[in-house]
């Protein structure tokens, strides 16, 4: 069992947001992940509670306010057929649809509730699995994002913490975070993501920040069918030695689950056992820690993922066969927590090109002068970056083009 003092973040509304009927984004998912922890009897070892929705002024400490402005009016203006387009509000992956506010006020009102927590030391770990939208920027909705809840936390946290480290192990880069972040020393973002031609086509292994930024930001792109052994392993390798080089006052993790084998738009071949140790393996440094959700769109499997790593959390395994609750009929046809990784799926990241991966982090966090020595600010600044990185950042993107969706 686990020492630790957790509060998980829930609100019942959350899964009857849609995105529309063709949309892989389905908030659904994080319902029958809360069904999973109450028939588990997890919810009776942590602290629950119902997150406030977080106000405009709130979400401005990131997003401009023209951007909110855009977004609280977008889905009433669609009904009236007023609805303009623009902040990328509308377009395929990120819909106008009914509640879009609301169920961005929810997901964004529950990270920075946790991280309040964290920062008044009333939790030592907090759990959002409604949060983790990575790919939102300061004046745009991207990837099924329209509100960064991650950015908003870390400025919390920011306040109480001289160095916080954002780790991402979702399929696609944490692309908004770390443009976020890409001038400071203050926060450290490192993302695993499927590299390529792929969604958002940003993460080379070369973008490693700006001005104070520079080596704060990792980058560890990864190929196709990667298995558990050798996604731990190098997550293992690098992410300790990041922590001995930075020694972050406080960690946000986001656990995106389409990261799993057998994702809808994910590609690796990785288990939910896999996917849970990079947890485990974080939640033992014993730091004040922030658990997110993400992506994740084959969502019987979102579900099991996010309820396994909340037993994580909690120190505690869960039984393999998965107990009755409302939902139990998506789990068929064996009903089990685990799944094994795909048999014929080809590893597409090879042991030279892994170790290559490997050296070159190492390298780059070996340009670190260790733990930046810097004090706690009256404030942060909201504009991380200046009008020259912006542009240098778009110029990147149009060198490697990706797929939408």
């Amino acid at each position: 069992m686990s020492n630790n003092r957790v509060a998980y973040f829930y609100d019942s509304e959350v899964g009857s947001f849609y995105y529309g009927p063709e949309h892989p984004m389905k908030p659904f998912r994080i319902k029958m992940t809360h069904q999973l922890i109450l028939s588990y009897g997890l919810y009776r070892k942590m602290n629950v509670y119902s997150p406030h929705k977080a106000t405009d002024q709130e979400m401005i400490a990131f997003h401009s306010q023209d951007y909110i402005e855009h977004l609280k009016r977008a889905a009433p203006n669609l009904l009236t057929n007023n609805f303009e387009m623009k902040f990328n509000v509308g377009e395929n992956d990120c819909p106008c649809f009914p509640g879009l506010f609301e169920f961005s006020q929810i997901s964004a009102g529950g990270s920075l509730d946790a991280a309040i927590k964290l920062n008044h030391k009333s939790a030592d770990i907090c759990i959002n699995w409604a949060g983790g939208l990575h790919h939102a920027k300061k004046m745009e909705a991207s990837g099924f994002c329209y509100v960064n809840d991650i950015v908003l936390a870390i400025l919390e946290l920011l306040k109480y913490h001289n160095r916080v480290l954002y780790i991402d192990i979702d399929v696609h880069h944490g692309d908004g975070v770390e443009e976020a972040f890409y001038c400071t020393h203050r926060v450290m973002t490192v993302s695993f993501h499927r590299y390529g031609d792929f969604f958002p086509g940003t993460g080379d292994i070369k973008d490693i920040g700006y001005g104070n930024g520079q080596y704060y930001a990792l980058n560890v792109p990864l190929n196709s069918g990667i298995d558990d052994d050798s996604y731990f392993t190098l997550f293992k390798n690098i992410i300790e030695e990041v922590r001995q080089r930075y020694r972050p006052d406080a960690v946000v993790i986001q656990c995106g689950a389409d990261s799993l084998a057998y994702d809808r738009l994910g590609t690796y071949n990785t288990t939910i056992r896999g996917h849970g140790e990079c947890v485990k393996h974080v939640k033992g440094w014993g730091l004040p820690m922030l658990v997110l959700g993400g992506g994740g769109y084959t969502i019987k499997n979102v579900a099991r993922c996010w309820a396994n790593e909340t037993g994580i959390c909690l120190g505690q395994e869960l039984d393999n066969q998965i107990p009755m609750n409302d939902f139990y009929e998506f789990y068929g046809n064996d009903f089990k927590l685990h799944f094994n990784p795909k048999q014929d799926e080809p590893n597409l990241n090879s042991k030279e090109y892994l170790d290559f991966v490997q050296t070159k982090c190492l390298q780059n966090l070996k340009a670190l002068e260790g733990a930046p020595s810097v004090g706690i600010l009256d404030y942060v600044p909201t504009d991380f970056f200046s009008h020259d990185v912006v542009e240098s950042m778009k110029t990147h993107k149009a060198d490697h083009p990706a797929e939408p969706y």
